[in-house]
């Protein structure tokens, strides 16, 4: 009989202590072997709460660990960068595990059955798999879920599927979105350990320079993203996001297929110069908040989950004496 594989976490975090420990709650919960959790900027109380626990390593990426990782280069400019640099110097480093998954501060992977089973049943020769993302919607002030949860829409693998679901889930801007999702469609992916020449990104796995095209997919995990579950948080990163993250001006086009979609930074520049504030709030509530009407559509499409990530328990349970 073999034994199931371990498997472990790699992120690179700057968020408010809170955020950092609730995110390694939930993943020691679900059965995190071990947790690499690079610090973009200092959080002490979460730094001191992590060196405590015996499965997390935690590294603060300051001036030092930038001269040491990359000499005269420096700190890169870019989050993206760092966060690949980061997550290809701890898999080369021996992390202690069979799989890498490289996730983000707001994305919490979901799966009923233990992730070491789907880790076990793929074959040897997969070197990454990938869980596709749900992102979660803002509860509906009139009309919230009574029991706490959170409901996330989804959307089609299938392009001209997903295109064609998507116009009717949101009337007003589904042409120009992919899948409805806000941020990524790709989610994020494990990789085996113990491979030379692995370089990790954002979404995808290199194998000596040549992306990983042969992956694996996990369709029974899902990838809960808080990417735009609240208007206030939502509205606090759009100038940040508009400019160097997610919905920044390089990335291609959202609408999956179409060669004359806009980019999210061309759609979202210009609902905010045509309308202002009052239609990136008309916008966001068509798109991101569960109202009875968006439930009806998503759940008619197979699109509507609801989840629970309980994750101040967790919080509390694994890191007890920080409050």
């Amino acid at each position: 009989m073999t034994t199931d594989p371990t498997w472990g976490v790699v992120t690179t975090i700057r968020a408010p202590a809170r955020d950092i420990l609730d995110f390694a709650a939930h993943y020691l919960e679900l059965g995190a072997h071990r947790l690499f959790i690079y610090l973009d900027e200092d959080a002490p109380e979460a730094r001191s709460a992590l060196k405590r626990h015996p499965k997390c390593r935690v590294i603060l990426t300051d001036d030092g660990y930038w001269t040491q990782r990359r000499r005269k280069q420096g700190r890169p400019e870019r989050h993206q960068f760092r966060q690949s640099v980061n997550a290809t110097h701890c898999y080369t480093r021996t992390p202690d595990v069979d799989w890498l998954l490289h996730a983000d501060v707001d994305e919490f992977l979901l799966s009923e059955e233990p992730v070491a089973q789907h880790l076990k049943a793929l074959p040897q020769q997969v070197v990454s798999a990938r869980i596709r993302p749900i992102e979660a919607l803002q509860s509906d002030p009139d009309d919230p879920q009574p029991d706490g949860g959170i409901w996330c829409k989804s959307f089609d693998p299938r392009i001209k599927i997903r295109q064609a679901q998507t116009k009717i889930i949101y009337p007003t801007f589904g042409a120009q979105l992919n899948g409805g999702m806000m941020s990524h469609v790709a989610g994020k992916v494990f990789v085996r350990t113990g491979l030379e020449g692995v370089s990790i990104r954002i979404h995808w796995v290199f194998l000596n320079g040549e992306r990983d095209a042969r992956f694996a997919e996990l369709p029974d995990c899902h990838l809960v993203h808080l990417h735009a579950d609240s208007w206030e948080r939502w509205r606090r990163h759009f100038d940040y996001r508009l400019q160097h993250g997610s919905y920044r001006a390089d990335l291609k086009g959202a609408a999956a297929g179409r060669d004359d979609a806009m980019t999210m930074h061309q759609l979202l520049s210009r609902i905010e110069q045509d309308g202002g504030e009052e239609a990136l709030r008309a916008f966001y509530n068509e798109v991101c908040v569960a109202t009875p009407d968006l439930r009806k559509r998503l759940e008619q499409n197979g699109h509507l989950f609801s989840v629970r990530l309980d994750l101040a328990r967790k919080r509390h349970l694994h890191f007890p004496n920080v409050h």
